[in-house]
């Protein structure tokens, strides 16, 4: 079992940053893959970007790309999601989750299904 804590969400105007923040127990972190999601009111949960278990690779949803970015601090157990000229749009609660996958398989997972392990979420309010 691996827990998660997000933290760093807030509100800003449009065209503001934010950076959140995931921290994880136990001892695994760095074998597994990581993933940021983010579900809007009425909406339903949609991936926002995700990261292999060594941060040599990533991968971002098409709204988020160039404006977002996806690190992680094995040595920490935490993975980060820098987010730049943020937009309305971008209002949401954001979650991290955990791919176990990580441990045997290189490639990313985008489906919410696919994560094992979530957070509680951090709420990010964007204003116009």
């Amino acid at each position: 079992q691996v827990q998660l804590v997000e933290s760093g969400g807030g509100s800003v105007q449009a065209g503001g940053s934010l950076r959140l923040s995931c921290a994880a127990s136990g001892r695994t972190f760095s074998r597994y893959h990581m993933g940021w999601f983010r579900q809007a009111p009425g909406k339903e949960r949609e991936f926002v970007a995700a990261i292999n278990r060594s941060g040599g690779n990533t991968y971002y949803a098409d709204s988020v790309k160039g404006r977002f970015t996806i690190s992680r601090d094995n040595a920490k157990n935490t993975v980060y999601l820098q987010m730049s000229s943020l937009k309305p749009e971008d209002t949401a609660v954001y979650y991290c989750a955990v791919d176990r996958s990580g441990q045997y398989a290189a490639a990313l997972s985008l489906a919410a299904d696919e994560y094992d392990y979530w957070g509680q979420g951090t709420q990010v309010t964007v204003s116009s």
